[in-house]
């Protein structure tokens, strides 16, 4: 069953758009998907969206090719258990969109990712670690992300924490 939002909740979307910030610190495979859908919907809807990426999330930027580190495969596990890669193809095979696809589409759809420079290095990542040539990813602080969070929006938008 489905039903209308309330008159008092205010929906803004194409035209006169909100941002939107997800600072995404969980390292689930499930949640870092899925932050990706909300980032990827928001901006198809005209909303200036950033994507923080912090903690154990971080994971997801890195490039594969780094030792030890396999990108967003080596996120945790998600919450059925399952390993990312099985939880992905699960995703793929059900018709529903998979992390690549997500970040694709976040990426075309001109989503600004940032990558929290303390996250970098609370993971024991060496300096200049290597991040996917693929994403345009701006390294940043906490104050940097805060600063750019509000896109400009009357009210500065809204955040998520994930």
């Amino acid at each position: 069953m489905s039903t209308a939002l309330p008159e008092t909740m205010s929906i803004t979307g194409a035209g006169g758009t909100s941002a939107l910030s997800i600072v995404l610190f969980a390292g689930g495979f499930d949640r870092v998907h899925y932050a990706l859908v909300m980032a990827s919907a928001a901006a198809a809807t005209n909303r200036k969206v950033t994507l923080f990426f912090t903690g154990r999330a971080l994971r997801a930027l890195v490039h594969e090719t780094e030792p030890g580190v396999l990108g967003w495969h080596d996120l945790d596990p998600a919450d059925d258990g399952s390993t990312p890669v099985a939880r992905d193809r699960y995703f793929a095979t059900h018709g529903l969109a998979t992390f690549e696809e997500l970040l694709e589409a976040c990426v075309a759809m001109g989503v600004t990712v940032m990558a929290c420079e303390m996250g970098l290095r609370a993971l024991g990542l060496p300096p200049g670690v290597s991040l996917r040539a693929d994403v345009p990813v701006a390294t940043g602080g906490v104050v940097t992300f805060l600063n750019h969070a509000s896109g400009g929006a009357p009210g500065g938008g809204a955040m998520l924490f994930i």
